[in-house]
């Protein structure tokens, strides 16, 4: 009876340190939905941090990636630009890459900004986040970033051979002759496949023009550089891929020297709603046991600038 009842004490102390927890993290969550985009602080740089895979829309996931939606970072930047305390604005980069349309948005908005603009590479900054960065007047990155890598993948599995190995059919029933391409189920014939990588290819062609045009290099130069392959910095400065190796620091200089100011930066951060702060202040090691099978089957089919 004693270890019963000592074992119903644990259970109930269990179930309120968990449920203090979790309206904690709901209350901090409601709070921040009613936050404003930008931080308090005042200052007359902008820092606009672009972190995680550029898509178009957030996750839903709980336990999902941290994302750059493109909605949230041409917000910080309209915020920015029409601030007239803000005299100019540092794009803080590290990011695999992303969908090419939520790339190509961001990219095209910050080359309309009216103020001096300079990204600055941490840890990576490759595919679509590169294409973001060379958007910058000014693009800096650490000796041992990794950039570059400028490409598209549209890669997918295919399970045909599984399924006929386990005798289940494939029923297709179609009213386009293209409806189900890039379906995992079947094997795409020749003339899919062909379809398949003309659209990656002019895709890639499109990056290849805004990687040109934004770094003031030739095309057939910067097609040469094509390959996929990434640089840490040391060889992107070379390649000419970047403009300076350095990081936050030489970022400030490069402003203040542009401007004459005396820099002051405050952080812009994207609003969060309350499932962002619970992904946020949960542990994602649940997460992490099935990534790569997960993250593999919902981006299978997803066209992705990485």
């Amino acid at each position: 009876m004693a270890l019963d009842d000592g074992r119903k004490r644990w259970i109930a102390a269990i179930f309120v340190v968990v449920t203090v927890w979790f309206m904690s993290v709901v209350i901090a969550g409601l709070a921040s939905v009613f936050s404003s985009t930008s931080s308090m602080e005042t200052g007359n740089v902008a820092i606009i941090p672009i972190k995680g895979m550029i898509t178009t829309e957030e996750s839903d996931s709980l336990f999902g990636e941290e994302v750059a939606t493109s909605s949230s970072v041409i917000k910080m930047i309209d915020e920015a630009d029409s601030n007239q305390l803000i005299k100019a604005i540092i794009l803080e980069i590290n990011s695999p890459g992303g969908t090419p349309v939520a790339t190509d948005e961001i990219s095209q908005r910050i080359k309309k900004l009216q103020k001096p603009n300079v990204a600055y590479i941490r840890e990576i900054g490759t595919s679509g986040a590169y294409w973001v960065a060379s958007s910058a007047d000014y693009v800096i990155a650490n000796r041992m970033s990794i950039t570059g890598s400028i490409g598209v993948i549209g890669s997918y599995l295919e399970f045909s051979g599984l399924i006929e190995r386990y005798n289940v059919s494939y029923e297709r029933l179609v009213s386009g002759k293209y409806k189900d391409i890039g379906s995992p189920w079947k094997e795409n014939s020749p003339e899919e496949r062909m379809v398949l990588q003309t659209s990656i290819d002019l895709i890639g062609s499109y990056f290849i023009d805004e990687v040109a045009k934004n770094r003031n290099m030739t095309r057939e130069r910067a097609a040469t550089l094509a390959t996929g392959q990434f640089y840490v910095g040391g060889e992107a400065i070379k390649l000419g891929l970047i403009d300076e190796l350095g990081g936050k620091d030489e970022a400030i200089r490069y402003i203040e020297n542009k401007t004459g100011i005396k820099a002051k930066t405050v952080e812009y951060k994207k609003k969060k709603g309350l499932l962002s702060m619970l992904s946020e202040a949960t542990s994602s090691n649940a997460y992490q046991i099935g990534r790569g099978i997960g993250s593999s089957i919902v981006n299978s089919e997803i066209i992705r600038l990485r």
